[in-house]
């Protein structure tokens, strides 16, 4: 359980936990599996979410799982990225939060194994993502502003 303090200091980084949808890389599950590559290419990500047509998040896919497709036995072929779909090839076992319904500790506890979290709201429609990369940074807020702003006194 995260003490008030802190709880405190983190409500003043909260805004900046989310990344807004309209910033992030995301194919559709009916997507060519070549046009996911393409932006995993283009955008550098390692894996990115799998929306459906009505915004839900259906999956994760990365370059890994894209290039496992084109593995042969001694050949590396690009046939899968013209016939598979996105939806073919995407892990549909993955870890998204409800803001509304996820404390600080189960959002921090999820990010331990997991680089990145895709966010939903109360009708399961993506919202954007929250990133480890964004609670490390509001570590180091709280733990450059904690003496700042109050005073600690040992029990």
């Amino acid at each position: 359980m995260f003490s008030p303090t802190i709880k405190q200091l983190l409500a003043e980084k909260t805004d900046t936990f989310i990344i807004p949808v309209a910033k992030i890389a995301f194919v559709q599950a009916n997507n060519p599996l070549y046009h996911a590559f393409l932006i995993l290419t283009r955008v550098k990500y390692a894996k990115i979410p799998v929306l459906d047509q009505e915004n839900h998040v259906v999956g994760l896919i990365s370059l890994a799982m894209i290039t496992a497709t084109m593995m042969g036995t001694h050949e590396i072929t690009s046939e899968p990225l013209n016939t598979l779909k996105v939806r073919d090839v995407m892990e549909t076992n993955f870890d998204k939060i409800n803001l509304s319904e996820s404390t600080l500790e189960s959002q921090l506890h999820l990010l331990i194994d997991n680089p990145f979290l895709p966010v939903v709201d109360n009708h399961d429609i993506f919202q954007g993502l929250l990133t480890r990369r964004k609670w490390i940074k509001a570590f180091n807020y709280i733990t450059h502003n904690l003496e700042k702003k109050y005073k600690i006194i040992k029990k």
